[in-house]
């Protein structure tokens, strides 16, 4: 359960260069970040991953694992001739799914201990003074999402809980699932903790069964959000009947104040406890911009609009992405549009 991480060390490849968010794991050295391939979008757009790692990702782009389900083919096949039919259009949306097998296993791994352990280790500097600890009603639909990725690295990400048809959808980032433009390299023992709070799991775990992201990041490294469908806890209920789940919105203007969440790898919180940051959304060549800077472990976590502190409950409208490498104090996050609501509803059906 790998996430992509970012650190006060991490290297530029280029000053106009955006890389993704990373997990965080504990298990070496979270300083090498992801550079994404769509040039035409990243030769405008600086930044970086959030998400958290804890292995030498140097070695990341060197490790690679067998993807759990097989992705579409890269391109849609040429017709025999040219009178042929066309073929059919590749699906937009790659999932992956997890055996029952797998999904046992990966409840059984993420012992107390070792969600313990995974970021005592990590230190992304200090937080703030954008980012601050959450202060309000419990959020039940929020939680840390942990999983091993292609390294072998145990990480997390931030998730939450949206209300859907199967009842069981969570929101996250793609990087959070697989690394982009890199079909092979995906992350297992996935599990979802909602309301985690300084090693408090109130409301059990969740494995997570199938991730749905966009073809785009799948090959292209674009549009860097998923949706994740997870199984009934041990009691047998679904996801939202035990935590609720936030509304979500698709195609929505940008603007307005938004509030995002995460779990940061920064200290003292180290991932153990929730982060907000609030400001007004602006476009930002192709995304939407947020004056943020929470770090590491925060990928996937919600942008709220129309949050309330008293009731937990706001409209997701988008994920923590990406950073600017230059001025990290500036997140970014993809506008839900028509590619985020495929995502969604191939996984709210799962």
């Amino acid at each position: 359960m790998s996430q992509h991480t970012n650190s006060a060390t991490e290297q530029r490849a280029s000053p106009l260069l955006r890389t993704t968010l990373k997990p965080a794991d504990h298990r070496g050295d979270p300083t090498m970040p992801q550079t994404t391939t769509s040039l035409a979008r990243h030769l405008r757009d600086r930044s970086r991953g959030l998400a958290t790692a804890g292995t030498a990702l140097a070695l990341a782009t060197l490790t690679t694992v067998t993807a759990l389900t097989t992705p579409a083919s890269a391109s849609a096949p040429a017709p025999a001739s040219a009178t042929a039919a066309t073929a059919a259009a590749p699906d937009p949306v790659s999932v992956l799914t997890y055996t029952a097998k797998e999904r046992k296993a990966a409840l059984a791994y993420w012992t107390a201990a070792r969600i313990k352990a995974v970021g005592k280790s990590v230190d992304l500097g200090p937080t703030g003074p954008k980012a601050k600890p959450y202060k309000g009603v419990a959020l039940k639909t929020v939680g840390r999402l942990f999983f091993v990725n292609a390294n072998g690295a145990d990480t997390w990400c931030t998730a939450t809980a949206v209300k859907s048809a199967n009842r069981s959808a969570v929101m996250t980032a793609a990087h959070c699932v697989r690394r982009g433009s890199s079909p092979g390299n995906t992350n297992t023992a996935m599990v979802f903790v909602p309301g985690y709070h300084k090693g408090k799991k109130p409301y059990g775990t969740f494995a997570v069964r199938s991730a749905a992201t966009p073809r785009t990041w799948v090959y292209d490294s674009t549009d860097d959000l998923s949706t994740l469908a997870v199984d009934p806890d041990k009691n047998g209920r679904k996801l939202t009947d035990v935590v609720g789940g936030q509304d979500i919105a698709f195609n929505r203007p940008v603007g307005g104040t938004i509030s995002a969440l995460g779990y940061s790898a920064t200290r003292p919180q180290r991932g153990e406890e929730l982060l907000q940051c609030v400001g007004v959304a602006k476009k930002a060549d192709g995304t939407q911009a947020i004056p943020c800077d929470m770090t590491g472990g925060s990928s996937g976590g919600p942008w709220l609009a129309n949050f309330n502190t008293t009731t937990g409950k706001g409209t997701l409208i988008s994920v923590n992405a990406s950073l600017d490498s230059l001025t990290p104090t500036k997140m970014y996050g993809e506008i839900f549009g028509a590619t985020a609501k495929k995502v969604y509803d191939k996984a709210q059906k799962s």
